[in-house]
């Protein structure tokens, strides 16, 4: 009797190793996807509008309705997830995607591109969020964080390659490929994730409708302020009554939470140490981040002549760093804590961002800027898998769908007003009309990208830190601590 329960409990262990498996890797496969798409597509804009006759404004419109609807519809991807079954979800945004990618890649008119890429923004929306809940379902607590950096490492790859593979299509193949590549990945993660994922659903029976409207009309006036600003002006009516509509429309969502017989996002969390400490990190993280990656990737191009081809592989030894570091800091996360990785990882943004701030010069040697780089590099990575597992860890499992929601949300939210307000940092002082002139702009837009991070670092430094391990479980740190207790690694395992 005790070896047939010895090899049941055996069956059951094997069973579990491979679903948690293939939801690491099918998970990961679409963030991949999706990262690489808003990376190659960046790379390839100068051809685009060429060949399809289109002026500045309409391709920065290719850029700008997917960010605008894929940060606007976040929530509502987590939830129709949580409602209708992520599985299911997941694999339709895989399809949506492969749909609208190849609608993209027929393009014949910029205006046909950004219609395309408003539903690539759509299915972007459903299927991003959906990944890191996937993950953090199918995983127990203890090792969530190993799971998640690998998550992150995939994802960093996509982010890594994006600059190469899209200067590679661009200067050897046609622009439409960087759309063309998306559809074979696209299928193949979706009919493996039909066949090989198990379904799952969050905790309420009904999507709180009232809510959803109004995050994403909250989300839409807080994204389309800063996309407008550089042309309509931080102090125009059209900017100034975005952000004010914006924050009263947030303001009306907070209420109807409160209210809400199924809440699409408790607002009790938000006075979880860990939930709340870890969401500021990331939005701060991604201001810098996506700021300074919009400018640095016209540094070697604009400022020091670079081809498209070897900018973006001279950018790998910053992007890579993802690759590298975040499975190794989600793993250690998980026997040290979260708190650490963020600090040090705000920390070290912050200061690759101001190291590159005093060494830009349109004469610098490449070899001047790899240190800083690495610097930031190693940063950025320590914090991807830990602000990701304190957001999810902080949660019931069965409401970490939301939390990854929130979390991806943010980091949209933080790149739109990143690139935004640097931007306009940069054209204060410089502009496009000479490699001087370019570092001239640069500089001081690479100071506010270092000093940024001061903010998350500061929020780090009031997260949780790892609770005391507890026989059967985790220990609960305190009534807000970021950490799951022991009956949440219960329910999770």
């Amino acid at each position: 009797m005790t070896r047939i329960s010895t090899d049941v409990s055996d069956n059951v262990s094997a069973n579990q190793r491979t679903r948690t498996g293939w939801t690491l890797l099918l998970a990961s496969l679409g963030s991949f996807m999706a990262a690489l798409d808003v990376v190659i597509v960046a790379t390839a804009m100068p051809t685009m509008r060429v060949e399809l006759h289109a002026g500045l404004s309409q391709m920065e419109w290719t850029i700008n309705a997917y960010n605008l609807v894929f940060a606007v519809l976040l929530l509502t991807g987590a939830a129709l997830g949580d409602r209708f079954g992520r599985r299911r979800m997941y694999v339709g945004g895989l399809l949506l995607f492969a749909a609208t990618s190849a609608a993209s890649a027929l393009s014949t008119t910029a205006g046909e591109l950004i219609a395309a890429r408003v539903a690539q923004g759509v299915a972007g929306a459903v299927l991003v969020p959906l990944t890191l809940t996937l993950i953090s379902e199918a995983f127990p607590a203890e090792k969530r964080g190993a799971a998640i950096g690998i998550w992150g490492g995939v994802t960093g790859l996509g982010v890594a390659a994006g600059p190469v593979l899209g200067g590679v299509i661009v200067q050897e193949m046609t622009w439409q490929w960087i759309f063309w590549f998306n559809v074979p990945v696209a299928l193949a993660v979706a009919a493996g994730s039909l066949f090989l994922l198990t379904e799952s659903r969050g905790p309420r029976p009904q999507l709180d409708v009232p809510g959803l409207a109004l995050a994403g009309t909250a989300m839409f006036a807080l994204t389309w302020a800063p996309v407008r600003a550089p042309d309509a002006g931080w102090a125009s009516a059209e900017v100034v009554g975005a952000l004010v509509a914006g924050a009263v429309l947030a303001g009306g969502f907070v209420l109807w939470e409160r209210r809400a017989r199924f809440p699409m996002m408790p607002l009790e969390y938000f006075r979880n140490r860990g939930f709340a400490t870890a969401n500021i990190v990331n939005f701060f993280l991604m201001v810098s981040l996506i700021g300074s990656l919009f400018f640095i990737t016209q540094l070697f191009q604009t400022g020091l002549g670079y081809s498209p081809m070897q900018a973006g592989a001279r950018i790998l030894v910053w992007m890579a760093m993802p690759m590298v570091v975040a499975p190794l800091a989600g793993a250690l996360a998980d026997k040290v804590g979260n708190k650490p990785f963020m600090l040090a990882g705000m920390l070290m943004q912050g200061g690759g961002a101001a190291w590159l701030a005093v060494v830009a010069s349109p004469h610098v040697s490449y070899g001047t800027l790899v240190a800083p780089l690495i610097v930031s590099g190693v940063g950025i990575s320590m914090c991807f898998p830990t602000v990701a597992n304190a957001v999810t860890g902080s949660v019931p499992a069965a409401d970490a769908g939301i939390a990854a929601g929130v979390n991806v949300t943010l980091r949209e939210l933080g790149g739109v007003f990143g690139v935004a307000i640097l931007g306009a940092v940069f054209a204060a002082h410089g502009g496009y009309a000479s490699p001087e002139v370019y570092v001239a702009g640069f500089r001081p837009a690479m100071w506010v990208a270092a000093l940024v991070p001061v903010g998350g670092a500061v929020a780090a430094a009031f997260a949780p830190g790892k609770p005391k391990a507890v026989a059967g479980g985790t220990a609960d740190a305190g009534p807000d601590a970021g950490e799951p207790t022991a009956e949440l690694v219960v329910q999770a395992s």
